[in-house]
């Protein structure tokens, strides 16, 4: 599953009416509708605010609304392009002000989805992964072959202290800590361990 790091906004014209959408990520439901009634207040006058949403590991949690829009024309499409790349704990919100021309369920269903693209292409995104955090201690004179070696395998160091010998707290993906423990071995002859490892779902942005 994909999460949204960075929030983004799209905006599309379709025969004069204006749709607006708004990437956003969540934690629970409470907080989508919060998201949802701040839309709402700050687009007052527009005509309709649809919105989708997706929570869980799975994404097994699935909310839309037309708001009004002819059923299957807003709220659905929406859904479908947040199921389609694969991201939870989404909300995407799609405003429209009415341009006095009718779009029919077509066009509708092209100008929410849209939208929805726009707002995407304009997020961050990240997958989200199992992995662990860790942390290794060594010495200066190692720093730059450590720096060296997690850039080469993809390692994020989260974090660097400088005391007697320098700390670092690593994430680390499953599949990389096999090799990544191995080289460690194979350079420092095991003096840098990986110690304080935590299991969790970590996000690597796209």
């Amino acid at each position: 599953m994909k999460l949204v790091l960075e929030k983004g906004i799209g905006e599309i014209i379709e025969k004069k009416s204006r749709f607006i959408a708004h990437v956003l990520y969540i934690e629970n439901e409470e907080q989508a509708q919060e998201y949802i009634n701040k839309l709402k207040k700050k687009y007052w006058d527009a005509r309709h605010n649809c919105y989708a949403y997706v929570l869980g590991d799975k994404g097994e949690i699935q909310r839309f609304s037309d708001d009004g829009e002819p059923s299957g024309t807003a709220g659905k499409p929406i859904l479908d392009l947040i199921t389609t790349r694969e991201l939870t704990n989404c909300l995407v919100v799609v405003t429209r002000y009415f341009g006095g021309i009718l779009l029919g369920t077509g066009g509708l269903v092209r100008a929410y989805q849209g939208a929805t693209i726009e707002g995407l292409n304009n997020s961050v995104l990240a997958n989200l992964i199992d992995g662990i955090t860790g942390e290794i201690d060594f010495e200066y004179g190692n720093l730059s072959k450590v720096q060296y070696i997690c850039d080469n395998f993809g390692i994020d160091i989260q974090e660097t202290e400088y005391t007697e010998k320098v700390h670092m707290k690593l994430v680390i993906e499953n599949e990389k800590i096999d090799d990544f423990v191995q080289k460690l071995q194979n350079e420092f002859s095991g003096e840098i361990q990986i110690v304080n490892k935590v299991q969790q779902k970590i996000c690597k942005r796209i």
